[in-house]
């Protein structure tokens, strides 16, 4: 019994570790299903709604104003339009594309950044089109002159496993939508489709450059268990669905080991899933002592983490709150002042700082 108290009394301790550290600020509500946001200057953020909207915020006097698109989308289940990327002056796009028939795909788009309305361009497109609401995966990064997308494996399992779909990798192209001609396929990949960087992975909807090491790290749901952290590695592959990542399907069966020799490894593995969403590496002022720590916020428990970590290896993992905000969807950074912005599921957009 005085075991059982003891871990109690940590686990509390830790689940409140950063409670009197932090201050939350709500700075809008009433958004409908909020799903990616991205910082244009210091005061105005551009957002999606899943249900097809595009707006500009300004964070000063918490207006909003919404941009005219003209791209097609296919809201079904967890699809929609989803992330969101500025780079002066361009705005990417990632959306399920309505592709006819009640099929969709996991496709991303281009425009030129204006105040009133966006004419979209695609620059990718995975192939083939699947008849399915789930796993879209969809999260955007920049890192020099490449553009790196999720993209989920919509459902259907060992689709992951094959790279002459895109369904299940995560892509990487330049920013005007040309193919690398450094990416595995020319170099040691020969199967591979020409986009694809890596390859199995189930519905990753985080993905983030490091700006200490200039390394991609993602984020990945499992089935029922089996979430996880981890480095992206050219040409490699992640195992699902011959890995289960320690969880299960959801009629309980077992899918496979939690890791083995010739696959990736994870940094960080979450049994039972927290439903892991967008994650950042944390660099600031605001909170400096986090600096080199990974950022990861959660749907199913509604938490936000911070792993410390060292190369491929796991040095800890605290919580900083959780059940404050309802489910994290985003997180990004002020990179002027260091505050974190976040998007919640209760249609929400909050501020967090000291």
């Amino acid at each position: 019994m005085k075991r059982i108290l003891i871990l109690l009394l940590y686990f509390f301790i830790n689940s409140n570790l950063f409670a009197s550290e932090i201050k939350l600020e709500k700075i809008i509500g009433g958004l409908d299903e909020p799903w990616g946001l991205s910082f244009v200057n210091d005061q105005k953020i551009i957002f999606t709604e899943k249900s097809g909207k595009l707006f500009f915020l300004n964070l000063k006097d918490k207006t909003k104003n919404e941009i005219v698109h003209n791209l097609d989308i296919l809201e079904v289940g967890q699809g929609g339009l989803l992330d969101v990327l500025y780079k002066d002056p361009d705005v990417y796009v990632s959306y399920s594309e309505n592709r006819g028939n009640w099929t969709a795909s996991t496709s991303v788009a281009k425009g030129k950044l204006n105040k009133t309305n966006i004419v979209f361009n695609n620059i990718f497109r995975a192939e083939p089109p699947i008849e399915s609401g789930y796993h879209f995966g969809s999260r955007l990064v920049i890192k020099d002159k490449y553009l790196f997308i999720t993209a989920g494996e919509r459902g259907k399992g060992m689709i992951a496993q094959d790279a002459s779909k895109h369904p299940g990798s995560i892509i990487r192209i330049y920013l005007d939508g040309s193919i690398p001609k450094n990416n595995p396929k020319f170099i040691n990949q020969k199967d591979w489709l020409p986009e694809i960087f890596q390859i199995g992975v189930r519905n990753p909807q985080g993905i983030t450059i490091s700006p200490f090491n200039n390394k991609i790290y993602l984020s990945n749901h499992g089935a029922k268990g089996g979430d996880w952290f981890g480095l992206s590695n050219y040409g490699e592959n992640y195992g699902w669905k011959i890995l289960g990542w320690g969880g299960k399907n959801y009629n309980g069966t077992k899918i496979g080991p939690k890791w083995k020799p010739g696959f990736t490894k994870a940094i960080k593995y979450w049994v039972p899933s927290i439903a892991v969403s967008a994650i950042l590496i944390y660099k600031g002022e605001e909170f400096k002592e986090w600096n080199g720590d990974a950022l990861i916020a959660s749907l199913k428990d509604q938490s936000l983490r911070k792993i410390k970590f060292t190369d491929n290896k796991l040095i800890n993992e605290e919580i900083i709150f959780k059940r404050k905000i309802g489910r994290i969807r985003d997180i990004k950074i002020h990179k002027k002042t260091g505050e974190l912005y976040m998007l919640s599921d209760n249609g929400e957009l909050w501020r967090m700082y000291k």
